[in-house]
């Protein structure tokens, strides 16, 4: 367990960057699983196929996961259930609803849900750097090793 969350050593100003990118990207999954996560099991409404459980492990991993990554505890996790969550949106934008990938007339388009998963991706493989929890609970990877 220790070495999936122990944290490499790097430069400042790259774990600075990390820093930031959770930080921001944390906050605005606290926001988007806020609404979710108060009616977890049909927040997407009455009329959604998609089933409750599925519903509210979205609200879970986009509401816990933005805390995961601000506080830098299970980070890889945290990333890890927002990149899940991600993929199914950019699915369900891209091939189920026909959203474009950009629109220039600023209506719905998979573009977001796609640079959430590639920011998710990078955390689950670059971890939360020095300013994290992880690093203080799980210590540091040196040369692969504890």
């Amino acid at each position: 367990m220790r070495k999936i969350f122990a944290i490499r050593n790097q430069p400042v100003t790259v774990d600075l960057i990390l820093l930031l990118i959770r930080l921001v990207c944390g906050y605005a999954f606290v926001l988007h699983g806020w609404g979710k996560i108060q009616n977890p099991l049909n927040w997407m409404g009455k009329e959604s196929s998609i089933p409750g459980i599925f519903q509210a492990l979205a609200a879970i991993s986009e509401f816990g996961g933005g805390f995961a990554l601000i506080s830098g505890f299970l980070t890889r996790l945290g990333a890890f259930g927002i990149g899940c969550t991600m993929v199914v949106a950019v699915y369900m934008h891209r091939f189920v609803l026909g959203d474009p990938f950009v629109n220039l007339s600023g209506g719905r388009s998979y573009e977001p849900a796609l640079v959430y998963l590639l920011i998710a991706l990078f955390l689950v493989f670059s971890g939360p750097g020095r300013f994290s929890l992880d690093r203080s609970i799980f210590g540091v990877k040196r040369n692969g090793r504890l």
